[in-house]
């Protein structure tokens, strides 16, 4: 039986045809660079800041008294409310800025200027402490023991600085080796614990925090351990001259070597991060411990490690808050907060290490420029706490700063309405 051709049936219509594809037109260099731009992580941080210090802006003016005096007569005369708002949060961020960056009210550049170097030397702990908590970010640990590593740290660097009696080139790093040994050694029980009994760091940095605090309180109370000779007080002795970090730009300025030192330690970490062996074994761990141990990863030694180092950078956070430009000894409230102000640090600078840097100096703004405002203002200082609250708010919600900003989605195309000419269906 022979195959017969195939003919249409009269009076049938033929069969429609699918129109050809038209391929999608490429995206322009341009187009992609703005949609890579307002897509990443970095936009969604600077735009946390500013969404915080909106929000921070409308708390200053309407707790403002001037402001709210106006508040009831506002229908008769609007332009007073606005006017008020204006002056009370407009002249609250002058002040910030003042006290943060320069301060046009004095003369001369030099006496201008001091306020930045306040900002930096602010800047100093907290960037290191950031980096701490970063490193054990990038691999997959929430380390929130950087307060007990910090006061670990501190205690024996300022041990070291006030016992030995030393040239300025052997006290200085024997006092900064102590002090960073005694942070690794502090972070890396927390790595030790985790990778040989499984158990959580939180609860292990958390209970080691308060284990710090009050051992450097007992030590700080002992005549013999750190509490200075002769005294009631639990306050150590001074630190001596041979074991300050020198000026950096003389003694009319609080900034001293510790910012230089931070520097250093930045550039060694992002290489270590994005250039070396391990680091490449620590964002595996990071992204996918089983992967990482499926393809022969030592992921307990990882742990180990990753929390050694982040001891450490703890650690020389706590030695300069005790070997700055103050030597008139520490008590054990010399963390200031810091330990914990670095998670947010580090979560604002999306664990990168310069990130990690940006928001360092961002926090020291924030910390130098809240007291001026203070003064200058009366704005209280606790506002500075609402601004990290709120940037931590908004740093762990993108969706939420993009659906304010419109921004699109990180991956996300733009999508070309069809022309008349390609929505045509021919018949």
């Amino acid at each position: 039986m022979s195959d017969a051709p195939t003919t249409s049936t009269p009076g049938t219509a033929p069969a429609a045809s699918t129109p050809p594809t038209t391929p999608a037109p490429e995206e322009s260099r341009g187009s992609r660079f703005v949609r890579e731009l307002t897509s990443g992580s970095a936009v969604i941080s600077v735009l946390a800041v500013v969404l915080a210090l909106v929000v921070s802006g409308l708390l200053i003016g309407f707790t403002d008294q001037g402001v709210q005096a106006t508040m009831g007569y506002f229908f008769s005369r609007p332009s007073d409310f606005f006017q008020a708002f204006w002056s009370s949060v407009g002249g609250s961020y002058s002040s910030l800025f003042q006290g943060a960056v320069y301060n046009f009210r004095v003369n001369g550049f030099a006496a201008g200027i001091k306020p930045l170097t306040e900002t930096l030397n602010y800047s100093v702990p907290l960037i290191a402490a950031g980096l701490g908590v970063a490193v054990a970010f990038r691999v997959g640990l929430f380390n929130i023991g950087a307060r007990g590593q910090m006061l670990m740290a501190a205690a024996a660097a300022g041990w070291v600085g006030f016992s030995f009696h030393l040239p300025l080139a052997l006290h200085l790093p024997l006092a900064l080796a102590a002090g960073i040994a005694a942070g690794a050694l502090w972070g890396g029980l927390v790595g030790l614990l985790k990778a040989r009994t499984g158990a959580h760091e939180v609860i292990l940095t958390i209970m080691l925090n308060y284990i710090a605090f009050y051992l450097i309180a007992f030590m700080l109370r002992t005549q013999g351990l750190l509490q200075a000779p002769g005294s009631n007080n639990p306050k150590s002795p001074a630190t001596l001259e041979t074991a300050v970090l020198p000026d950096l730009f003389g003694a009319r300025y609080n900034l001293n070597w510790g910012f230089v030192l931070v520097i250093v330690i930045t550039a060694v970490v992002w290489w270590l991060i994005n250039r070396s062996t391990l680091g490449f074994r620590f964002r595996a761990v990071g992204e996918n411990p089983h992967a990482a141990r499926t393809a022969g990863m030592n992921v307990k030694n990882i742990y180990l490690y990753a929390m050694l180092i982040s001891g450490a950078l703890a650690g020389v956070a706590g030695s300069t808050q005790v070997l700055g430009t103050l030597t008139t000894g520490f008590t054990s409230g010399i963390d200031a907060g810091i330990g914990f102000d670095a998670i947010t640090v580090a979560l604002l600078g999306r664990s990168r290490p310069w990130g990690v840097f940006g928001a360092g100096i961002l926090f020291g703004a924030l910390k130098a420029g809240g007291y001026s405002m203070q003064a200058a203002n009366g704005v209280p200082i606790d506002i500075v706490l609402v601004v990290q609250s709120l940037i931590v708010l908004f740093v762990a919600a993108p969706p939420l700063v993009r659906s304010i900003f419109r921004l699109p989605a990180p991956g996300a195309r733009p999508v070309r309405a069809a022309s008349t000419k390609e929505a045509v269906v021919t018949k």
